[in-house]
């Protein structure tokens, strides 16, 4: 037997003022696209920007439809719509904004799982800003760091 721990370091901001104006201007853009969430049933408003190594910053926001809980998260709705139009595009950092709480707030496991396949694709890390209600920030270093043990192409390929 063998007993494994798992840890990773984040980093945890009270405010956006403590962040450089690049990423503080990315969680700002994550707040706006938030607001037009289309959340008609679980009134839960995630906005999600990501800025692409060329410099241009897109955004995207959760999707519900009448079959809830069917639809699609911030996160997957921005990154699936980058990779589509702009494959060649590294995605550098991801902002994640959700309205309506104070608690710290995270990916889901679906958007960690989406995040990571995108990280491998590029073979560079993605960084992760999360932000809520309260204004807390926390800044992790990659989605590796949040989904280990992770499902990967390699499993596949054997």
């Amino acid at each position: 037997m063998e007993k494994i721990q798992y840890q990773f370091e984040y980093i945890k901001y009270s405010s956006l003022d403590e962040l450089d104006e690049t990423r503080k201007n990315l969680v700002k853009k994550s707040i706006e696209i938030a607001k037009k969430a289309h959340v008609p049933y679980s009134n839960f408003h995630v906005g999600a920007a990501v800025l692409l190594e060329n410099g241009e910053i897109l955004v995207g926001n959760n999707q519900e439809n009448a079959s809830y809980p069917v639809g699609t998260c911030a996160e997957r709705t921005l990154l699936n719509y980058v990779h589509a139009n702009f494959p060649e595009q590294k995605k550098l950092i991801l902002a994640v904004s959700v309205l309506d709480t104070d608690q710290d707030v995270s990916p889901c496991g679906m958007c960690r799982q989406a995040i990571l396949e995108y990280e491998n694709l590029q073979n560079e890390n993605i960084e992760i800003i999360l932000h809520n209600n309260s204004g807390s920030l926390i800044h992790i270093p990659s989605a590796q760091s949040i989904l280990p043990l992770n499902f990967n192409s390699k499993m596949l390929n054997q």
